[in-house]
C-alpha cells in the first residue's frame, strides 16, 4: 500500500512540475502539440524511472557506505546524462520523425531539473528500492500528465478567440498557473 501512496504522491499531489516548478523548460517548450508532449513525457518517464533505481543503488551501495554523500549531485547528474544519451540514441535509430519533432528538448532531458530533483528527493526521503522505483515512475507519470494537460489546452486554444494581448506566451503562462492552482488542491491529501 505504501508504494501506491508514493506513486500517487509523486504523480498528483507533489507533481514535480506543478507543485515544485521543476522541469518548466520542457513543460512550456514541448507542450505545443499533444503527440510531441506524449512522446516527450514517455521518454522522460523512462529516464526518471531508471534514474531513480540506478541512483538509489549508487547512493546506498557506494556513496553512503564509503562516506561520500557529498558526491551525490555530481554522481546523479552523470547518471542522468548517461541515461539520456541511451534514450536519445534509441529514439534516433527507432523513430527519426520523433527524434526530429523533439528537437533540442530531447538532449535537454539531461539538464531537466525535475529528474535531478526526483533523485535528490528520493535520497532525502530515504525510500527503499521499491519505493524509489514507484517514486520515479510516479514522477514520470506526473510529468507526462502535466505535459499532456498543457498541450491539450494549448491545442484547443489555437482555435479559440483569444485577445491579441494574451496570445502566445501570456496565455501559456496563465494556463500553467491555473494548472498549478488546480494541483495545489490535492495538497494535504497524501503525505508520503
Amino acid at each position: 500500500m505504501n508504494v501506491v501512496l508514493v506513486f500517487l504522491s509523486a504523480a498528483i499531489v507533489n507533481n514535480l512540475v506543478l507543485s515544485y516548478f521543476l522541469g518548466i523548460c520542457p513543460f512550456l517548450g514541448v507542450s505545443r502539440r499533444l503527440d510531441t508532449a506524449v512522446n516527450m513525457g514517455l521518454a522522460t518517464t523512462f529516464v526518471m524511472t531508471l534514474a531513480a533505481v540506478i541512483t538509489w543503488l549508487i547512493n546506498n551501495y557506494i556513496l553512503i557506505p564509503f562516506d561520500l554523500p557529498f558526491l551525490q549531485n555530481v554522481t546523479f547528474i552523470i547518471t542522468i546524462a548517461s541515461l539520456v544519451q541511451l534514450v536519445e540514441m534509441f529514439i534516433r535509430k527507432s523513430s527519426p520523425p520523433l527524434y526530429r519533432s523533439l528537437g533540442i528538448y530531447l538532449p535537454l532531458i539531461t539538464t531537466n531539473c525535475a529528474i535531478l530533483g526526483l533523485t535528490l528527493f528520493e535520497a532525502l526521503r530515504e525510500y527503499s528500492l521499491i519505493e524509489s522505483l514507484f517514486f520515479g515512475l510516479g514522477g514520470g507519470v506526473g510529468f507526462t500528465l502535466a505535459l499532456v494537460l498543457m498541450a491539450g489546452m494549448r491545442e484547443e486554444l489555437e482555435f479559440a478567440d483569444v485577445p491579441k494581448a494574451l496570445q502566445g506566451a501570456p496565455m501559456t503562462l496563465l494556463i500553467a498557473g491555473m494548472l498549478a492552482l488546480a494541483f495545489m488542491g490535492f495538497a494535504g491529501l497524501l503525505s508520503v
